[in-house]
């Protein structure tokens, strides 16, 4: 069966198109302290909405490539039984994120798993292991697809954050920033 939807947008949308349009950054020392803090807010923002949907949709490639590893071993335990050795991620390969500690949550968690259900619409994941081969298989190249085109997304954005906070550090090293006025502007 050959899905004829669309194409989802791509990961973020609009708002990390935005983010990740080179002219974002254009003129950046030249804008006011307050500004600059604002797209870092923002840019930290977008990059936890995609940081959560990264995780959403690895969790479902995890399940569904297990499901055809199980298959292929003709493993006689079921899915359930094997959700734990899952989840521990001890299969996985070392993380590919940069280890920063995110303060903000995502801001709509409801969109990105509409976005991550919207990967394969002619697959219904909800019941793994009835589904034939077939599916499994074309929904783990859906996934996995998407999921490299996300995790290209979000280095992309990770960068911005880090131009953004480069430039908040350079302004506070060359004394261009008062330390007092931040202090005193987060306590608002």
């Amino acid at each position: 069966m050959t899905s004829t939807t669309p194409d989802p947008v791509p990961a973020g949308g609009a708002a990390v198109d935005e983010l990740l349009d080179p002219a974002f950054l254009d003129g950046l020392e030249q804008r006011v302290m307050s500004e600059v803090r604002v797209l870092r807010r923002r840019a930290e923002q977008e990059e936890v909405n995609l940081s959560y949907t990264r995780r959403l949709l690895q969790g479902r490639l995890d399940i569904v490539r297990r499901e055809l590893q199980r298959r292929a071993e003709h493993d006689g335990r079921s899915l359930v039984d094997l959700l734990p050795e899952i989840l521990a991620e001890k299969g996985r390969g070392p993380a590919h994120g940069l280890g920063r500690h995110q303060t903000v949550q995502p801001a709509a968690p409801g969109v990105y798993e509409s976005w991550v259900h919207a990967l394969t619409p002619d697959v219904d994941l909800s019941d793994v292991a009835s589904l034939p081969d077939a599916d499994l298989e074309r929904a783990a190249r859906a996934l996995a697809a998407a999921e490299g085109a996300l995790s290209e997304r979000r280095r992309g954005v990770q960068q911005v954050m880090d131009a953004l906070a480069g430039e908040l550090a350079r302004r506070y090293r060359n004394g261009e920033a008062d330390v007092a006025a931040l202090l005193a502007d987060e306590g608002r």
